[in-house]
């Protein structure tokens, strides 16, 4: 038995994987490594159903002052093509999520620190009373630790105040790679790998829910990936407050400073998504990066230990700029979760089933 068969069986009785154990998973056979993987997720999941959301990204600003390098997005603050929505605009696009029977709004911008913390409690108070079933699943990591800062105001204070407001999770977005020396290279005027997980822990410990992202395929190496895993693990061993993990690859057109790297392939991405599910014992569940990696590539995603596909797009105005411009409905997520040979079903943001399409 080789030492990636040990390392797999090891997982699959149920012990805990190392930091050794998963950088070396990386050098294992792609189709092996997808076996286990939905072997773990077959279990987790018996009835074989592969979920999804209708929901809508609203980007509410692009003004930032954070400069990342493989953001394409962002105009800094006062520049002719920065913007901030109204309220009545935010409203208007959450209108166009209620007709089509959607339940989640996700919105994130910006580091603003033009905006008022008014400004953003207002829009949550303001949606919930006009939209009271719409779930507000929204405002990033790097936002929070803005606000915070801004007001000097401790974050479970600022957490309280959003979620009195009505703010009812957290997406998590920013954590690119929770490596020191990845954050300094690519984002060095963002929060801190400390910083995002003490914010997600302080969320999580306040009531909020949230999700987990990794951004692959840019200045990291394997190992750092795998810190990163880490890290989120250790997280949810003590808050339970991670729903999801999503991981995603870098796209590079477009992006101000990393034009010259090429897109990773979808070999290392599938390889990533199971390495995640052999490595996030304590995280049930793993949505497919179709946006990124393409429609195809999201459906193969779902033998490797995804088993959600995320959400409906109807715009997504941070990657625009990198040339992805994707719009799918419910009856395209639904399509291509029964052609990858599963069986789709609408959820809401709990993960709580709405509707199965047997």
């Amino acid at each position: 038995m080789n030492i990636h068969e040990r390392i797999l069986n090891k997982r699959l009785d149920g012990t805990r994987l190392t930091l050794e154990d998963g950088i070396l998973l990386y050098s294992c056979d792609l189709l092996r490594l997808g076996s286990a993987a939905q072997e773990l997720t077959r279990r987790l999941n018996p009835e074989g159903r592969v979920t999804f959301i209708v929901d809508r990204n609203i980007s509410y600003t692009n003004a930032c002052v954070v400069d990342c390098d493989f953001c394409a997005f962002y105009r800094s603050p006062g520049h002719a093509e920065a913007y901030t929505l109204s309220h009545e605009e935010v409203l208007a696009k959450v209108q166009e999520l209620v007709d089509l029977g959607g339940t989640q709004v996700l919105i994130q911008g910006g580091v603003n620190p033009e905006l008022p913390l008014d400004y953003y409690l207002d829009l949550i108070r303001v949606i919930r009373q006009r939209f009271p079933s719409v779930h507000v699943h929204s405002f990033s990591v790097v936002e929070f630790d803005m606000i915070a800062k801004k007001n000097r105001m401790p974050l479970a204070e600022v957490f309280r105040r959003f979620k009195e407001a009505g703010l009812n999770s957290v997406p998590g977005g920013g954590a690119e790679i929770l490596v020191e020396r990845v954050r300094k290279a690519i984002s060095p005027k963002k929060a801190t790998s400390d910083r995002w997980l003490e914010v997600m822990r302080t969320a999580h410990e306040v009531g909020l829910k949230s999700t987990a992202t990794m951004v692959v395929g840019h200045v990291e190496t394997i190992e750092e990936r795998v810190m990163h895993l880490v890290k989120i693990r250790e997280v949810q061993d003590q808050t339970q407050g991670f729903r999801a993990f999503i991981p995603w690859t870098l796209s590079p057109k477009g992006t101000p400073r990393m034009n010259h790297l090429k897109q990773t392939g979808g070999e290392d991405y599938l390889k990533t998504v199971a390495v995640a599910r052999l490595m996030l014992d304590n995280i049930d569940h793993i949505q497919s990066g179709w946006l990124t990696e393409g429609l195809k590539v999201g459906q193969i995603a779902l033998a490797f230990g995804c088993d959600d596909m995320g959400g409906t797009l109807l715009e997504d105005k941070v990657l625009e700029p990198t040339g992805i411009e994707v719009k799918t409905r419910r009856e395209d997520l639904i399509r291509l979760i029964r052609e990858a040979g599963h069986l789709p079903a609408q959820r809401d943001t709990n993960y709580d089933i709405l509707h199965v399409f047997n």
